[in-house]
């Protein structure tokens, strides 16, 4: 459990350092939304188990809300792309997070992704996706 909260702060220290608190598209910031990927921290930099916490996807969701218009989840995609790998975050886990929450957000997390191809409208899924260790 410690483990999991010195990766959070870490996280959110990053952010905050980076300076990537700059307001993206529909009034979300790329701080809000490093903030609500926190509690995925430990499943994204591969320091927990291979399944993200009830925390993570309830956090996932929220970032849902968060991007409900093309222009808001371009910019957090971008947001994603160029900070994800200064935290450390695993591509693999990233990308199949939202399959792992039965989500589909709209926004791939995913450090070659083109975020200008990828702002298509979000659904809820309901596959199960499994990661090896």
């Amino acid at each position: 459990m410690a483990n999991g909260k010195v990766v959070c702060m870490w996280l959110l220290s990053v952010a905050l350092v980076l300076g990537i608190a700059g307001a993206v598209g529909g009034g979300v910031s790329c701080e809000s939304a490093v903030q609500a990927m926190i509690p995925c921290g430990s499943y994204l930099l591969g320091a927990g188990g291979n399944i993200p916490s009830k925390d993570c996807c309830t956090s996932l969701h929220s970032l849902e809300g968060m991007t409900k218009t093309p222009a808001a989840r371009k910019q957090v995609c971008q947001c994603f792309k160029d900070s994800g790998p200064s935290f450390g975050v695993k591509p693999a886990r990233a990308k199949i997070l939202p399959g792992l929450c039965k989500i589909t957000i709209g926004i791939p997390i995913n450090p070659s992704v083109d975020c200008n191809n990828h702002t298509h409208t979000h659904t809820h899924t309901h596959t199960q996706q499994f990661i090896s260790p």
